[in-house]
């Protein structure tokens, strides 16, 4: 949660002024960090969590075992489906932990967030 938190320290968020950070560990022990970037054209902005997703593909991560979200409001935030969704392509049954500046901890797997999810599985059965 610690490395959540300084990644929210690094958001780009002018417009919300809502500072997300994120951190996640890979299968291998590796830790991939991410923060929310967001743009004028909104809809071109990006998720902490995906942007933590997106580094781990970029260095050849496949698959992640927890992700902690930080953020400031209480209680702590949930991933948004967009970033459910996402996380449920690399991690499925990863532990995802919510916290935020009082200590508040939620937790959930990503199934638990994302019941009845579309995956992988789905198209080997097309």
């Amino acid at each position: 949660m610690n490395l959540a938190k300084d990644a929210a320290t690094r958001a780009y968020a002018p417009y919300s002024k809502f500072l997300v950070g994120a951190a996640l560990e890979t299968d291998d022990g590796r830790i991939f960090t991410g923060c929310n970037v967001e743009n004028a054209s909104y809809g071109l902005g990006r998720c902490a969590e995906q942007t933590a997703i997106q580094k781990m593909v970029s260095e050849g991560g496949r698959k992640f075992t927890r992700i902690a979200v930080f953020t400031h409001s209480s209680p702590p935030s949930s991933p948004c489906g967009a970033c459910r969704q996402v996380l449920y392509e690399f991690g499925p049954d990863a532990r995802v932990m919510m916290g935020n500046d009082s200590a508040e901890l939620i937790e959930y797997t990503v199934r638990g967030l994302l019941p009845g999810a579309f995956g992988p599985d789905n198209l080997e059965q097309a």
